[in-house]
């Protein structure tokens, strides 16, 4: 399709914390990359207001290992204080995704270029992407190269069905669903072979609400229209 792209992201370490264990400073990561996770990585990659993208599968390539550090996380009354963090080893995932115009945002519908704005992410896509990836936290860096979607062997090929529990889905912002409001989705993956098929956001059943929240406004001042980037970067048929 000409709105989609398959990647690979891996790194060292990788947390996609528990929000049960956040409070305590005891920080848990689950056991595979959330959908709100993964969105954000591709949208270091490439990111516009005027589309927003879908995941539609994460395949985990890796077995899943943790390990735990000792960490001094900055205490908010001064100096520091000392916390065990659990994170994932040597992460490494395959993700197919896609992006659709944001119809939320009538006064971008000048930039709805689907012909460039895949051009650019393709682009992004082989150059690392256009801002630093991060697996979960800052701490723990991710690289991003461009894959074809089950290529390579999975240490989960043929495992059958991994019932992952309720978790943290991701997070539906104003300038997506037209509320002002900010909510959180949750849902219970299965993971099949290694391979986790997401619902899109719409499709999800568990949402509560956060807290009030207004859609940032966007205009000339404040962003690069694709055909200016593109342009300005060079146009090409083809990547």
């Amino acid at each position: 399709m000409r709105n989609s792209i398959e990647f690979v992201v891996y790194g060292d370490y990788a947390l996609f914390t528990d929000p049960l264990t956040k409070l305590g400073g005891e920080k848990l990561s689950y056991q595979v990359p959330t959908y709100q996770a993964l969105k954000g990585i591709v949208e270091s990659v490439y990111w516009k207001p005027t589309i927003y993208f879908i995941i539609d599968e994460v395949r985990i390539m890796n077995p899943i290992r943790m390990e735990s550090k000792g960490i001094r996380p900055m205490d908010y009354s001064g100096g520091n204080t000392l916390a065990n963090y659990t994170y994932l080893k040597e992460p490494r995932y395959q993700v197919r995704c896609h992006f659709e115009f944001n119809m939320n945002r009538a006064d971008l519908e000048h930039d709805r270029n689907e012909h460039k704005h895949h051009n650019v992410l393709k682009r992004c896509l082989q150059a690392g992407g256009r801002r630093d990836i991060f697996l979960g936290t800052r701490e723990c860096q991710g690289y991003v190269e461009p894959c074809s979607f089950g290529e390579g062997e999975s240490f989960y090929d043929d495992y059958g069905d991994i019932h992952l529990g309720n978790m943290v889905h991701g997070i539906n912002y104003p300038d997506e669903t037209g509320r002002n409001q900010m909510e959180v989705r949750l849902w219970s993956p299965v993971m099949k072979n290694g391979i986790i098929s997401f619902p899109r956001p719409d499709q999800c059943t568990q949402v509560r609400k956060v807290s009030d929240m207004k859609a940032k406004h966007f205009d000339a001042s404040n962003m690069e229209l694709v055909d200016e980037l593109s342009a300005r970067w060079g146009e090409e048929g083809s990547l």
